[in-house]
């Protein structure tokens, strides 16, 4: 059985954990399937748009443990350094937009995945828990770069330092996910608005993504600059002739992410 697979309808690749067993827990295995499916996505050109996901109850237990506390395995340097890192690296640099569909619980480093992607939807059932420090680690995988930049310092200290575990709905008002769905109508959803943004012009939304990963780093006025650099790059797309016609004719456009 892969431990990931993907399936694509029309411009949307779905990419699934599928260890349900043990609760989607990553081990190499399946960080290297991750970082491969993720590749081929991004390669893709009829691909616009990924939905990560996972099956059975849990979107993301995090670690292995087994695989952690393994003599033989190998150790948590590696397994941050070459699993979690690439992961957390390829969703912020792939760009096309990335929906995180948290389907159950999200753990440790699953959710921190989760929060890298670039919109985040979760089912009414499911949760987010920062785990690290139940069994004394420290939050990995970006946590403690995104976290406190979604819901603030003072909030995000408190979750990874107790471990607290946060429903869907308060994660929701808290502004650390996007929308929330009922368990019945989330893969219906999800599909739905993965296939909004693919019809869109998709090559501006890889740039807004370049946009809003730089101004992680970039002072105000250099921000403004790089804004400017990116609207004249936007401005020589066809999607943007396209937009432009399509909006004068009063007409539906017909954006081919170019």
């Amino acid at each position: 059985m892969s431990l990931i697979t993907t399936e694509k309808k029309d411009k949307v690749t779905i990419i699934t954990l599928n260890r349900p067993d043990k609760f989607n827990s990553i081990n190499r295995e399946m960080a290297l399937g991750l970082h491969a499916a993720l590749d081929e996505a991004e390669n893709d050109k009829n691909c616009r748009a990924i939905i990560l996901t996972a099956t059975g109850k849990a979107f993301c237990a995090g670690q292995d443990l087994a695989e952690a506390i393994d003599p033989n395995g190998p150790g948590l340097k590696k397994i941050v350094d070459e699993h979690y890192n690439p992961i957390i690296m390829r969703l912020r640099k792939i760009e096309k937009p990335i929906i995180g569909a948290v389907n159950g619980v999200a753990a440790g480093a699953g959710a921190n995945i989760a929060l890298a992607c670039d919109i985040v939807v979760a089912t009414e059932s499911a949760s987010f828990i920062q785990a690290f420090s139940k069994i004394g680690l420290v939050p990995d995988s970006g946590g403690t770069f995104f976290l406190p930049r979604l819901i603030g310092f003072q909030r995000a200290t408190a979750l990874m330092m107790t471990g607290e575990k946060v429903s869907a709905n308060d994660a929701l008002q808290m502004g650390m996910i996007y929308k929330v769905f009922a368990d019945d109508i989330f893969t219906t959803e999800t599909l739905k608005l993965a296939t909004g943004l693919s019809d869109m012009a998709t090559k501006g939304l890889g740039y807004t993504k370049r946009l809003l990963n730089e101004s992680f780093y970039n002072t105000y006025d250099k921000q403004l600059q790089f804004e400017s650099f990116m609207q004249t790059e936007a401005a020589a797309t066809s999607d943007y002739q396209e937009g432009v016609k399509s909006f004068l004719e009063k007409r539906k456009p017909e954006f081919k992410g170019e």
